[in-house]
Parts: C-alpha cells; structure tokens; sequence
C-alpha cells in the first residue's frame, strides 16, 4: 500500500512539473497577441529598398521588399495581424497626406486598436542623409576625392534644418500616433552607419572627399540624436543603430550592413542590404520585448 501511494504521489509531481514546464514555455506565444495589431511606417530605410523580391501589395516606387525589418519583426512574432505602408523617399509629410495616387497618408494605418507601431523617418525632411550624400558625391568627384568640398559648399545648413526643421516634425509625427493609438507601443529606429565612423574613406565605393567623411558622420549623428530626443519627448521608444558602427558602406560584403553608391548588391544604392535589415529587425524585438 505505503508503494503504491508514493507512486501515485511521485506521479503527480511529474505531472505537475510537465504543467509548470509547458506554461513557461508557452508564455512568450501568450504575450504576442499585445502586439498586433502591427502598423509599419516609414521611408526606404524601413522598407528595406533595393532588396529583392519586391513587395506586390504596393507601387514598385516605393521598392519596398518582403525582407524589410517590419516584415521579419511580424515574422518572428507571429502577429496576425500586420500592416505596411513604407515607402521609399517618404518623409513626415507623408504621414498626413498621399505619396503616390494608389497610396493612403501613412498615418491613416494607425488606428485605436493598433498595438505595436515601427518606423524609420526624418531622413528625407529637408533634403537630409541620402539627399546629402549624393551631393557629397558630386561634390568630392569633381576634387578627386581631396579636401571637403561638401562642407564647403553646404556649411552648416544640413545640421540647422534638423535641429529647427526634422526635429518638430518627428516630434509631431510621433505625437500624432501616439494620440491615434494610445495603447500601442512605438518604436522609431535609428539610421545605421553609413560611412566609417573613424572618418577613414574609401573612394572606389562611396566617391566623397576624405574631408567631408566628419561632416557626413557629424550629420547622419544629428539625426538620430534629434529622432531619440523627439521619442524620449513623446514616450516613443528609440532603437539605437550604434551596433552599426563597424559594419558601414566601405566594408567587404558579409560585414556591411548599408551597401555601397559603387559595387553594391542592392539595387538601391547607399541603403540596408539583407544583413542589415535583419539587424534592425533584431534590435526592433530586443527593444519590444
């Protein structure tokens, strides 16, 4: 008798540890539903441009792929329920009002019950980072890639919009969802490195003057430090690229997580390859969870 109790005893401890174990295990598939709905937003650098394949739900202008880092933070999470409205060369303006025809302003997707928000904005306000670095390349290919012909041409203009221009706006776009969809999380991402972060070059691939190397680094900086500073402001979340640091436009491929103007695989030159929408995805999930 005394046998047989201690093995019905003895059962029912296993039994209740197998329970304890599959409620533990089952705990982070319980927490997603707070999640979704998902709604992403935002420029080239969240709809991943340039990377393959396309999305077909939306214009090829916006050369937004199925790899970008909204589609593999839903993914990883498991969200029913998931809507992406990036697009390629938005700004905030395009958040109230339509890019292109076939397009709805970004901030129609966000909703009451909207639970989880991602974007990447405020690059393209005021012709910033890509716009920038364009003009850097035109402007270092004309000196052979001597001096900082950039930074002489355009000063401080760059810096002084995002500080009196981009940051307002963020602010405000920020704001504004947070006031459609109170209850959601938000999270804005950071711009990862585009050029070498010790203010090195390399010529052959991203054709911008050795001097003008700090005044782009000293921009793209600006940027993000003005994107954090208008989600601190507004209870957003802010998920800093500094991982990105080493992993820049001049790298050899397998490193660089942003592609380069020359000798990239991306068709979009100067944006996030694969590699570094995965790692923006990445930091996206350890900053939401």
């Amino acid at each position: 008798m005394v046998n047989v109790v201690r093995t019905q005893i003895a059962a029912a401890i296993t039994t209740a540890i197998t329970a304890a174990l599959a409620l533990v295990a089952a705990a982070p598939v319980q927490a997603t539903p707070a999640l979704s709905p998902y709604v992403a937003m935002g420029d080239s650098y969240s709809a991943g441009s340039g990377i393959i394949p396309l999305d077909p739900n939306v214009t090829p202008v916006c050369a937004r792929t199925t790899r970008n880092y909204p589609n593999l933070v839903a993914q990883s999470l498991g969200l029913a329920s998931f809507t992406d409205v990036t697009c390629g060369d938005a700004d905030t303006s395009h958040f109230y009002q339509k890019q292109w025809p076939s397009l709805i302003p970004q901030l129609d997707a966000v909703t009451a019950d909207t639970k989880l928000v991602t974007l990447t904005i405020g690059g393209n306000n005021n012709n910033t980072l890509i716009k920038v670095i364009s003009a850097c390349i035109s402007a270092g290919s004309v000196t052979a890639g001597f001096g900082n012909p950039c930074e002489e041409i355009y000063g401080g203009q760059f810096v002084d919009d995002i500080l009196n221009k981009t940051f307002p706006d963020v602010k405000k776009a920020l704001a504004d969802i947070r006031a459609k969809a109170p209850s959601a999380k938000v999270a804005i991402v950071g711009y990862p490195q585009v050029m070498p972060a010790d203010n090195s070059n390399c010529f052959l691939k991203m054709p911008i003057a050795k001097g003008d190397v700090p005044y782009i680094n000293n921009i793209q900086g600006t940027l993000n430090s003005v994107v954090k500073r208008a989600a601190d402001e507004t209870g957003a979340t802010f998920v800093d690229m500094s991982s990105s640091v080493g992993h820049d436009s001049c790298k050899p491929i397998g490193t660089r997580w942003v592609e380069p103007a020359v000798w990239g695989v991306n068709f979009v030159p100067i944006h996030p390859n694969a590699t570094g929408m995965q790692k923006m995805a990445d930091q996206v999930l350890a900053a939401i969870r």
